[in-house]
């Protein structure tokens, strides 16, 4: 019974733990977002059509074209 609440205290603590960086990095992604779109007019479809081309940028400069 002890060995079953230690068990369950310890899988808890790491979930909590997860979820709360979790929640950090998406309220820190979020206000990100809004900086660049007040501050610079970038929207999040910007940002994507460039993660989009990463690879392919990347293959440039790898490339040397």
């Amino acid at each position: 019974m002890i060995v079953t609440l230690i068990l369950a205290w310890i899988v808890f603590a790491i979930l909590w733990k997860v979820l709360k960086t979790t929640f950090k990095t998406a309220l820190t992604i979020a206000m990100i977002l809004v900086l660049l779109q007040v501050a610079f007019g970038i929207t999040p479809q910007d940002i994507w059509e460039q993660i989009l081309q990463l690879p392919k940028i990347l293959s440039q400069i790898r490339g040397g074209k």
